[in-house]
């Protein structure tokens, strides 16, 4: 999708994003289409008597949608938020959050005002203890609660527009799974129908700034959880790379030793349950994934599909990718040519920058040769590699 997922993108941006905030999950916001909660410093919405924001109407696109999309008022993510909420937190000056009540990424001090430079580091630069923490603030996150947001587990429509909120809980690595899979899902129809020509974080001139924000995000969190505010994400320098270097039990989890498609059990990482990976099954019950465990991390690097996607990315190939002076071009999709957003996200060749669909360059490419949970768009974000490869991808 194209201008629409511009849009999606336009409002993610703004304090209520891809997930739902707690204090915002129930009947009397969803029936007032507000979510302006009260930020704890001074008890008041937004933050207002503290100046850090008020409570007003959200600011829509009035771009027309991409004509990939022949429906209107179908789907939830149209205009995002406001099926949901249409009246939302706006913070001012260097504040931010749902409730005004967080520093801007890069900002941190009582009033948000102090300059804070983070930097991600290549993961095999870190020290064995750097290393050890950021798998161990990575399993944390898995066995976190989060304290702010729920995920809906049913459509607006389904909460019989707002009057039966579908909400629960999740950990705080899943929570960024699940946003993932929802920006990314199908759209159901009705009945046992499906769009699936849709995707509001791919293949369109959001998808760079989407998981820009999706990963500030994601390391905001986890500073949170963890006190450490000066947590950053490592990322994996893959080009390349003959195997996956990542792949040991040192770093992200060996290869089983009698399941090739398995991870090693002297990895913790064996031990994690992936949600949101049945999309089918999602579509036949015109369902919402619910965050239900769906069984191991699936992951088999290197036998994947070698006509599609023969090898790493090379360094080579990332140099012309960045040579490219065009960010977005002719029809904004996986079809544009000479397109810097469309050849990096490896839609198009990347020695020439034409769009071809049938091969999987630079960031697809590492993605389709996992060959397990991080080859399903919807559900690849359960593989930890993902947030490796996407600060790599940043």
């Amino acid at each position: 999708m194209s201008l629409f997922a511009m849009g999606f993108l336009l409002v993610v941006l703004q304090p209520s994003s891809g997930q739902f905030p707690r204090a915002c999950a129930n009947t009397q916001s969803l029936l007032r289409k507000e979510c302006c909660p009260p930020w704890d410093g001074d008890g008041s919405p937004c933050g207002e008597l503290s100046s850090r924001g008020s409570c007003q109407n959200i600011l829509l696109s009035l771009a027309p949608l991409g004509p990939q999309f022949p429906f209107s008022g179908v789907d939830d993510r149209e205009d995002w938020p406001s099926v949901f909420y249409n009246r939302t937190c706006k913070c001012q000056g260097n504040f931010m959050g749902f409730n005004c009540g967080e520093c801007k990424f890069g900002f941190s001090g009582q009033n948000c005002t102090e300059r804070r430079l983070r930097m991600r580091r290549n993961i095999f630069q870190l020290t064995t203890r750097e290393k050890d923490k950021f798998l161990a603030y990575l399993n944390l996150a898995k066995n976190t609660p989060s304290e702010d947001y729920v995920i809906a587990t049913g459509t607006y429509a389904q909460m019989n527009n707002g009057s039966n909120p579908m909400f629960r809980n999740i950990n705080v690595y899943d929570l960024f799974v699940w946003m993932h899979y929802y920006a990314s899902r199908d759209t159901l129809l009705g009945g046992f129908n499906v769009w699936r020509d849709i995707d509001f974080a791919h293949e369109a001139p959001g998808f760079l700034p989407w998981h820009r924000v999706f990963l500030l995000m994601w390391e905001h969190e986890i500073q949170k959880i963890t006190g450490d505010e000066n947590f950053t994400i490592p990322y994996w320098d893959w080009r390349d790379a003959e195997d996956c270097v990542v792949c040991t039990d040192e770093y992200m989890g060996g290869r089983h030793p009698t399941n090739p498609n398995l991870l090693s059990p002297a990895s913790f990482f064996s031990s994690w349950q992936v949600i949101c990976t049945r999309s089918e099954e999602y579509n036949s019950q015109q369902a919402l994934c619910n965050a239900t465990s769906e069984g191991p991390i699936l992951r088999n690097p290197g036998n994947n599909d070698k006509s599609r996607t023969p090898r790493l990315p090379s360094s080579a190939e990332v140099e012309f990718c960045l040579s490219l002076t065009q960010y977005e071009s002719g029809p904004m999709d996986k079809m544009a040519n000479f397109s810097f957003r469309n050849t990096l996200e490896g839609f198009a060749d990347p020695r020439t920058a034409i769009s071809n669909v049938s091969q999987s360059g630079l960031h697809n490419a590492l993605h389709i040769y996992m060959n397990g949970s991080m080859s399903q768009v919807q559900g690849s974000a359960n593989d930890p590699i993902f947030v490796l490869h996407h600060a790599f991808v940043d």
